[in-house]
C-alpha cells in the first residue's frame, strides 16, 4: 500500500469495480481515507444505472472517506470541479465545461464519469472514471465521449491522479472552512448553459426552461412559467 498526501493508495492490476474494493474497504476503514485505483477494469458502472467501459491506460479510482450524509449532494460538485481544474492545470488553452449534475465536457463531448455510493460506518465512496487514452463509442448517448489523447493533450493516469487528489484535498479543505457558497460559484463560472433555455429529462417527464443555477444541495434551479423548480435528478439537453 502506498500513500497520495494522507490518502492509502491501492493500485491494482486488474478488478472489475473500484467502487467494490472501495466498499469492501469501508467495513474495517476506522477513519482512514482510501484511494484504489486499477490499471484495468472489468465490470465499473456510472450513474443512474449505466455502465462504464473500462479501456486500458484510462483511470479508474475510487476513494473512500467519511463524510456526513447531509454532504453528500455537494460532494459531487467539489468532485466535477476538482476534475475541471486538474485538466486546467495540465492544459491550459483546453476548451472545458462542466454539465449539471456531474458531467465533465472537453470539446463539448464527456471524458469523465463520477459515482457515490454509500459505504459502512459513515463512509462515502466516490467513484471516478476519465478518459485519458482512449474513449468507447457507444450508440445512443446522450453526450459522444472523448479522450484526452484524442484530442492531443497526452498525459497518463497516474500523473493525472495525483494532480487531481493534490486539487480535490485543496478544494475539501476549503469547503470544509468556507462552506460550500464559494465551490458553488466556481462551478457555475464554468457550467455550460447557464442562463439559457435547456431541457431536463428524468425518470417520468420533460421540462424546457432557463437554468437558473444550482441550490445549496446541488440542485438544478429550472424556470419554467414564471415559477422556478427544483430538479433532484436529469438528464440535461441544450438546443441545438
Amino acid at each position: 500500500m502506498q500513500k497520495i498526501n494522507n490518502w492509502e493508495w491501492i493500485d491494482l492490476a486488474e478488478t472489475g469495480s473500484t467502487n467494490d474494493e472501495a466498499l469492501h474497504l469501508t467495513s474495517g476503514a476506522k477513519g482512514h481515507k482510501y484511494i484504489v485505483t486499477a490499471q484495468k477494469q472489468n465490470s465499473g458502472r456510472g450513474r443512474r444505472g449505466r455502465g462504464w467501459v473500462g479501456l486500458e491506460g484510462n483511470l479508474f479510482m475510487s476513494m473512500a472517506v467519511e463524510m456526513e450524509p447531509c454532504k453528500w449532494g455537494q460532494a459531487v460538485f467539489v468532485v466535477s470541479l476538482s476534475l475541471l481544474e486538474t485538466v486546467r492545470t495540465l492544459f491550459p488553452t483546453v476548451d472545458i465545461k462542466l454539465k449539471w449534475p456531474n458531467d465533465v465536457l472537453v470539446a463539448d463531448r464527456k471524458i469523465s464519469g463520477i459515482l457515490l455510493e454509500k459505504g459502512e460506518g459513515g463512509y462515502l465512496v466516490i467513484g471516478i472514471g476519465v478518459n485519458i487514452k482512449k474513449a468507447p463509442q457507444i450508440e445512443g448517448v446522450i453526450y459522444p465521449a472523448v479522450s484526452l489523447a484524442e484530442l492531443g493533450y497526452e498525459t497518463d493516469r497516474i500523473t493525472f491522479l495525483k494532480k487531481y487528489m493534490d486539487i480535490f484535498d485543496k478544494n475539501v479543505n476549503g469547503w470544509n472552512t468556507c462552506g460550500f457558497g464559494a465551490i458553488r460559484q466556481r462551478w457555475l463560472a464554468d457550467v455550460k448553459g447557464l442562463g439559457c433555455e435547456i431541457r431536463v429529462r428524468t425518470d417520468k417527464e420533460e421540462k424546457d426552461g432557463i437554468f437558473e443555477g444550482v441550490d445549496e444541495n446541488g440542485l438544478l434551479l429550472l424556470k419554467t412559467n414564471d415559477k422556478t423548480e427544483k430538479i433532484y435528478a436529469g438528464d440535461v439537453f441544450f438546443p441545438r
